[in-house]
């Protein structure tokens, strides 16, 4: 523990001028009086640590000392491409090694290009997480991610069916799994997995208990996550959509009906359908997952869409009309 403390000092004073006492102790996660301790130590092992006192004063390496632990170790490389994601780092347990990675390369940088990092985090942040959406980490998660790293077996328990925290509504079913892949959606994580011969993909927060093998299994090169994950989300999207409600919208709601639920089957069907009259309304037949789902989301578009089928349907919308009207008689 000790040593990496050490090594990470060095390397935070290789890549910075100077440091205080209290930065050195606010990046270490140490007392000051730890740092000073430390600084001592590394000086009696050939380090040249020289400490200026003053208030502008603090740490720093003299004669042009670079040291040579700069190298990368595979894991801290592995999670040094996955640096734009803090979160996902922390809920991996990958937190640590990109931190460590990350000060290795800005130790190995001229003096001119280390504030890049900073630089470039002040101006660029990936937030995964959908909105009004609390992200609920599975415990399963940073075993799942050391087994995909490693490309070793899981045995699993996993929920079919039913969402996180309703387990009797699922049947839960035992699988031995070759993990390909982590996907993070909206701030879900996914696993891609082949089973036999079939690639699958899976919810972690489903895995009611995960336990690595000893054996590992052969990757197969020719798998492509982005491109898996793409036909297997666009199929997923697809299979919800399971009948169909024909409407006529207006000119604004033309444009506003991709945002009303699937933005691919609002495109599509707007451009399988007839051109607008000379009102500039279109007739739209309009892919939907249930007449409740079409309900509370075309609902949205107000005046600027008009229910035609099913009469099921086209009767909620004029109930609803009807119920407005009262409101703002």
């Amino acid at each position: 523990m000790r040593a990496a403390r050490l090594i990470k000092m060095v390397l935070l004073l290789q890549s910075r001028p100077v440091m205080s006492a209290a930065e050195l102790a606010a990046e270490l996660e140490v007392s000051e009086r730890t740092v000073t301790r430390d600084a001592q130590a590394l000086s009696e092992a050939g380090v040249p640590v020289y400490a200026e006192r003053g208030r502008a004063g603090g740490y720093r390496l003299i004669g042009g000392y670079r040291t040579r632990l700069t190298g990368l170790a595979r894991n801290e490389a592995e999670a040094l491409f996955l640096s734009g994601l803090p979160s996902a780092l922390r809920e991996m347990g990958l937190e640590d090694a990109a931190s460590a990675a990350r000060l290795k390369v800005s130790a190995a940088l001229l003096p001119s290009v280390r504030d890049a990092s900073a630089s470039a985090a002040q101006r660029f942040h990936l937030d995964a997480p959908s909105w009004y959406h609390e992200p609920e980490p599975s415990d399963a998660l940073p075993a799942v991610a050391d087994a995909v790293w490693d490309d070793r077996l899981l045995r699993t328990r996993y929920r079919k069916g039913g969402g996180r925290g309703h387990g009797r509504n699922g049947t839960e079913v035992a699988r031995e799994l070759a993990p390909y892949g982590l996907v993070l959606k909206a701030g879900v994580w996914y696993l891609c997995a082949k089973v036999g011969d079939d690639f699958r993909v899976y919810r972690i927060d489903r895995f009611t208990s995960v336990e690595p093998a000893d054996e590992r299994f052969e990757r197969d090169e020719t798998f492509d996550l982005p491109a898996f994950w793409e036909e297997r989300a666009a199929e997923f999207a697809r299979s919800l959509l399971r009948t169909e409600v024909t409407v006529r919208v207006s000119e604004s709601g033309a444009r506003r009906l991709a945002f009303t639920g699937d933005r691919a089957a609002a495109a599509t069907a707007l451009a399988e359908a007839p051109p607008a009259g000379p009102d500039g309304w279109r007739t739209v037949v309009l892919p939907v997952e249930s007449l409740d789902v079409a309900y509370s989301q075309l609902l949205s578009l107000g005046p600027e869409l008009e229910v035609m089928a099913p009469e099921e349907l086209r009767g909620r919308f004029a109930e609803a009309a009807e119920r407005l009207r009262e409101l703002y008689r």
